[in-house]
């Protein structure tokens, strides 16, 4: 959710560190600091502006060290505010917060700590001064109080007396060489090596070091590690031990992570939402790249052997990849004959079910982070359920780690906070998981397989044909930035994409958005239409096309606006009332791929025409490592 920077290294990191949250910014934040070590004392620039700001605020103030920690912050507990703001200082007893010189320890922080009340309770207790509302300032207490001439090992202490989730990076003003960093159900990378061995560094997210670094080092769950010049090393409470134990260096191996600074580049783009739009019949082709058939050797050498031993689905995320899950149900139901569950993951470690063992649990995550749905992954291996796959876009992260078998899409990085191509890729994904079920359970024919085969390698050219209608989306988000709600219409396959229509618009244009299985209109949401109310529909033409028709009738009949995405030959005709745009060709199984992308465009055009902050929303984030 927010971004972590750190370093210490032997020439001015200060630059690095501003970059790194430059490059982070596309996770959303609300606020954005510095903090270094320059001669013998803690310095800070914090901003509630954007890092662009706090780039000319570090340079004004003259900040410039060789070690330094860097955040940006997206607000949980406090408002975003300057005070509130990352990094934050321990203030000992005695000390007052708004006037004294700042105490030794300088830390950011990732996540949510859940015990932070008693222990701002107990810190208080003993003198030390609270600054801010958040949950963060009390770990910087809890460190300058357990430190006693070694940060390594005040770390580790502190780090057992949280409940939560967490990523820090902190340093002491008593050793001028040293970052320290932890993690705890929220990402931190180790960066090794930049313009000379030397150099150290932490961050959130390999994007943060490109161009910087490409060895990096993936902490795990639990680890605690120390970055000094030339060397770093890496303990961890290894099964849940009393203590921390040093870890091999071959069981977090030096990797080379290749990420290419050009993929953050806008180019002829107005926003990264709409480069990223136009950018997926590529991501798409990128993700069917090297399927000539259907295997399950495209999930992992151990996929036959799995799949082999499973009989129902149970799929686990959150926002947009929850949507993407609720169409592949339909898709595995009706194609692979298999009894398809799908949860929301931030749910469903928190309610009682009935664990079947012989279930392959499907995670979907677009950065392969999102806490929610780790630790709904971690709830149902604990219930038995050991067969587990994950759809996702990281190939490096913690839910590709975790699962035992994995699809990674391609979409590349997806800097929108408003997922686009990282949506459409995982449909892929999950359509070629639905062949493969399929075919293991005897549903899919060779005929059939190829047929399949070849409409999806034909996806780029047709979804290329969808992009082509964005003038008349541009036309009808006029109208809909005039408008304070929206109803969004499908049936079947197609009622997860007018989900997903809705949660676009309402992200972006801020417009209140609903969506519904058209034959539940009469059921209570047709009391809200009136002219004021636009309603867009979902129109293919499949086998409830006809119905779909007499639901549209019943808002036309109540003075209702129709918008309707339609196939070519649904014969929908635009008259007074009813707005159409013909998508060019019906795609049978795999038309919600197509169907979703005029709903991007239509949600973008509406959120420029309105003046929003498109690619950053406000309130959101990118990436949700909270809870």
């Amino acid at each position: 959710m927010c971004g972590i920077v750190g370093a210490v290294g032997s020439r001015n990191i200060t630059p690095i560190l501003v970059e790194g949250l430059k490059r982070l910014e596309y996770r959303g934040y609300d606020s954005c600091g510095v903090a270094v070590l320059q001669d013998g004392q803690l310095r800070r620039s914090r901003s509630t502006a954007r890092v662009s700001e706090l780039d000319a605020l570090t340079k004004a103030d003259g900040i410039d060290s060789t070690l330094g920690i860097a955040h940006t912050r997206w607000a949980t507990h406090g408002a975003p505010a300057v005070h509130n703001a990352h990094p934050h200082f321990s203030h000992g007893p005695g000390a007052d917060a708004a006037t004294s010189k700042p105490g030794r320890i300088a830390l950011v922080h990732n996540g949510i700590i859940e015990n932070h009340e008693a222990l701002r309770t107990e810190l208080q207790a003993k003198g030390y001064v609270f600054a801010s509302q958040t949950d963060t300032e009390v770990i910087a207490h809890l460190v300058d109080l357990l430190y006693d001439g070694d940060l390594f090992a005040a770390v580790k202490a502190a780090t057992l007396r949280l409940r939560g989730a967490y990523a820090i990076a902190v340093f002491c003003r008593d050793e001028p060489q040293r970052v320290v960093g932890a993690r705890q159900g929220s990402p931190l990378i180790l960066g090794v090596g930049g313009v000379d061995a030397s150099e150290r560094f932490l961050a959130s997210d390999a994007m943060a070091l490109a161009g910087v670094t490409d060895q990096i080092v993936y902490l795990e769950e639990g680890d605690v590690v120390d970055l000094q010049p030339g060397r770093h090393w890496i303990e961890n409470r290894v099964d849940g031990a009393a203590d921390y134990q040093r870890i091999d260096a071959t069981l977090r191996p030096v990797r080379t992570v290749t990420v290419h600074s050009g993929a953050v580049e806008l180019g002829p783009y107005r926003h990264y939402m709409q480069k990223e739009i136009f950018e997926q019949p590529r991501a798409i082709a990128d993700t069917l790249q090297g399927v000539v058939a259907i295997t399950p050797k495209l999930f992992g050498e151990q996929a036959e052997a799995v799949f082999g031993k499973i009989d129902r689905v149970l799929i686990l995320a959150c926002g947009t990849s929850y949507y993407s899950g609720s169409t592949a149900k339909y898709w595995l139901e009706s194609i692979a004959k298999i009894p398809t569950q799908v949860e929301v993951a931030s749910e469903y470690r928190y309610r009682d079910s009935v664990p079947e063992p012989s279930t392959l649990v499907v995670t979907i995550s677009q950065s392969g982070e999102t806490a929610d749905t780790l630790a709904a992954l971690k709830h149902a291996q604990s219930l038995g359920m050991k067969h587990t796959l994950t759809i996702c876009n990281v190939a490096t992260s913690a839910m590709v780690r975790e699962c035992a078998l994995s699809y990674v899409t391609r979409a590349g990085v997806e800097i929108g906070v408003a997922s686009t191509k990282a949506f459409t890729t995982q449909l892929a994904g999950l359509f070629l998981l639905t062949l493969t079920l399929a075919k293991l359970r005897g549903h899919l024919s060779p005929e059939q397989e190829a047929e399949h085969l070849t409409d999806m390698r034909h996806l780029p050219v047709a979804l290329q044909s969808v992009l082509a209608l964005e003038p008349q989306l541009i036309a009808w988000a006029e109208s809909f930035a005039r408008k304070d709600n929206a109803l969004f219409l499908g049936r079947g396959l197609h009622y997860p994409i007018a989900l997903e229509g809705a949660l676009k618009l309402k992200e972006i244009s801020y417009i209140h958005a609903e969506a519904y299985p058209a034959g539940e209109l009469k059921h209570g949401p047709l009391a809200l239409v009136t002219a004021e109310m636009p309603v867009v529909v979902v129109a293919p033409n499949d086998a409830l096309l006809e119905k779909l028709k007499s639901n549209m009738q019943e808002v036309k009949a109540r003075g209702g606006e129709l918008y309707v995405c339609a196939d070519a030959d649904t014969q929908i005709q635009a008259e007074p009332g009813i707005h159409v745009i013909r998508l060019p060709e019906h795609y049978g199984a795999l038309s919600p791929i197509l169907h979703v992308v005029p709903l991007q465009l239509l949600a973008y055009h509406t959120a420029c025409a309105k003046g929003t902050d498109v690619d950053k929303p406000r309130n959101l984030a990118k990436s949700v490592t909270v809870e």
